[in-house]
């Protein structure tokens, strides 16, 4: 979304004008899910998408067609056989578009104030009012953007909100996803999740450049300077080299802060997890074999670390897909930290037995004999 309203900003601060067009709301089987946007600009270019085939092929059409003359309206597409995309597939589903012209000269104070939250990493939701009736008292295509404390931050046009905005809220900070309640399409915007990689090696090295494509902020902890720098890790936003004990110790660890450890070397592994085991993060994995875990589990048990804070370690993390080259482990890696992100856990899957539950067996063995 922030590369969207940058191309847009850019695009009217030189004097072109610009459809900005939003998926608003679906019913049934569709191409795209609400939240996706798409640019049209006055040579028939786009810049993101709405699904493509002729569905997006109409609503440029009709977008070129309100750059000329013409202010913000809905439009609804039914995807039966006058709909079907370019392989011939028909969804049935339903899709209603926003498409709102910007031209030059208009107030840009909505965008560039959703342009700062952005940036800034916060969350928000945008709220377009698309039934004026349910909304009770709402404006036919209005944009309210909301930010993450439930204030309204700005809105386009000036309309006074419906009375019914605040009541169909859900906090952003419960990572909603798109909805629509009382005539109005509620599009989150959510906080940016910090991801705290102790482990410069190169399973640390592809899992921060995965993440990063998928939105998430990256930091890396390693005591090797010659791993961690900016050289091998361009898209990092915040490299710490030093100890691993002290490196982590105070470091701002936070309920949106996921952490993996990958370091070289059991010890290192077990200095990172007795400092994350108990900490405020969200998420903190460990690769590593069974065994390892299982030795480092019985130290830190030993150490004074909670159980409860152990069993809810992810180890050994990542999906179970048969990884076997580093990509392919970055891949698994990354695919369980988004799940965990998006749905707030992860999907149920076969998983191996507890492995604090192989110390409780060791124990016991130990004790009758």
């Amino acid at each position: 979304m922030q590369k969207i309203i940058e191309a847009l900003r850019h695009a009217v601060s030189n004097g072109q004008s610009v459809a900005c067009t939003a998926l608003v709301e679906t019913r049934g089987s569709t191409p795209q899910k609400a939240g996706a946007v798409m640019l049209v600009f006055p040579d028939g270019s786009q810049a993101g998408t709405l699904g493509g085939g002729c569905v997006e092929a109409e609503v440029k059409r009709r977008a070129l067609r309100l750059l000329d003359e013409g202010d913000a309206e809905l439009m609804s597409f039914q995807l039966d056989s006058d709909y079907g995309w370019d392989d011939g597939l028909i969804c049935g589903g339903r899709m209603r578009m926003l498409v709102d012209p910007v031209r030059p000269g208009d107030d840009l104070s909505y965008f560039d104030e959703y342009l700062n939250v952005l940036r800034d990493g916060r969350g928000c939701t945008e709220a377009v009012v698309i039934d004026a009736e349910k909304s009770n008292g709402g404006v036919i295509a209005s944009r309210y953007l909301i930010d993450e404390h439930g204030e309204i931050a700005c809105q386009r046009p000036a309309n006074a909100p419906p009375e019914s905005l605040h009541a169909g809220l859900r906090p952003v900070l419960d990572r909603p996803r798109p909805y629509v309640e009382n005539g109005i399409s509620y599009l989150p915007q959510l906080e940016r999740c910090r991801l705290l990689i102790v482990g410069a090696g190169h399973v640390g090295q592809k899992v921060a450049d995965l993440a990063a494509s998928v939105d998430f902020d990256v930091w890396v902890v390693d005591d090797r300077e010659q791993y961690c720098n900016q050289d091998r890790f361009p898209r990092a936003d915040r490299l710490i080299v030093g100890p691993i004990d002290s490196s982590l110790s105070g470091l701002d660890i936070d309920a949106n802060t996921m952490c993996i450890i990958v370091t070289r070397g059991h010890n290192h592994d077990e200095e990172a997890l007795y400092h994350l085991a108990e900490s405020k993060a969200r998420y903190v994995g460990m690769i590593g074999s069974r065994r390892k875990i299982r030795l480092i589990f019985e130290d830190l048990l030993r150490e004074g670390i909670s159980r409860d804070a152990l069993e809810a370690v992810h180890a050994p993390l990542g999906f179970d897909i048969g990884s076997q080259t580093v990509p392919e482990i970055a891949v698994s890696i990354v695919a369980e930290l988004i799940a965990h992100r998006n749905l707030g856990c992860i999907p149920e899957r076969p998983r191996p037995v507890s492995i604090l539950s192989d110390i409780d067996t060791v124990c016991d063995s130990e004790q009758q004999a």
